[in-house]
């Protein structure tokens, strides 16, 4: 399995706290969102990883390749030409070459989390499936579960119908990649390109394909998206990643 970190995005809105750096590189003790992705993906047992780079992509490339220097062969960087201008969609359709033949997880670069989340995601064997936290939270994508599968994801889910919110992070097997990719080409083909790619992930559930999903088990996690998510993750989830790492 391989894994795609989606890091091309400009983070506005964490832009007063953090200046002009991609949100990945937001740090704790020395240790940045990117650092301790990388470090639970290799804890995973993922030793390819792809990084969608776009804004200030120098920044990301250069902090690899200080922090990980002995690593760098595997790492792939590719670049998101249109970064100013669209979504993840295109950042993971722009992707799809290096993806191509393996299974793989796709995270999206300002989620932070306890490294045990993502091994069960690893190992599912259905054909997409979500990482789900079973409490709701403000502002992020929620889910509706029905009959052990992911039936709805959306941002407007309301609280008394959703089952779950998603924490950012998706694995793709090679059994659904060409359907996958199809649907990514049509909705760049028609301009779709502002989306986020579960609307993909959307039209092929509601043809039938099976969306499982595993989850946070309580575990700790954040998406980094403003400076109230910050304060969140710097607060409940970087000390306990601290904790880990230092046991």
């Amino acid at each position: 399995m391989k894994a795609l970190i989606l890091a091309a995005g400009r983070g506005t809105r964490i832009r007063s706290v953090h200046g002009e750096h991609p949100k990945c590189l937001i740090s704790s003790d020395g240790e940045a969102i990117l650092d301790h992705q990388i470090h639970a993906l290799f804890a995973a047992d993922i030793r390819e990883i792809g990084i969608v780079v776009g804004y200030e992509s120098e920044q990301i490339i250069k902090h690899v390749e200080t922090r990980y220097r002995e690593h760098l062969h595997r790492f792939c960087f590719i670049h998101n030409p249109k970064f100013e201008t669209t979504n993840n969609i295109y950042s993971l359709w722009v992707a799809r070459d290096w993806l191509r033949g393996e299974a793989f997880m796709c995270l999206n670069a300002d989620v932070l989390c306890e490294p045990d989340i993502l091994i069960p995601a690893a190992r599912t064997t259905a054909p997409i499936s979500m990482i789900v936290d079973p409490q709701w939270r403000d502002e992020t994508m929620k889910v509706i579960i029905r009959n052990g599968r992911v039936a709805k994801m959306s941002k407007k889910i309301p609280r008394s119908e959703f089952s779950g919110t998603y924490i950012g992070i998706t694995t793709f097997s090679i059994g659904i990649q060409r359907d996958f990719f199809r649907s990514l080409d049509k909705l760049v083909a028609g301009g779709h390109v502002t989306e986020f790619f579960n609307v993909a992930v959307q039209e092929l559930a509601d043809t039938g394909v099976k969306v499982g999903f595993t989850s946070t088990a309580g575990l700790s996690w954040a998406e980094v998206d403003d400076p109230a998510d910050l304060a969140f993750a710097r607060e409940h989830v970087f000390p306990k990643l601290a904790y880990a790492a230092a046991a």
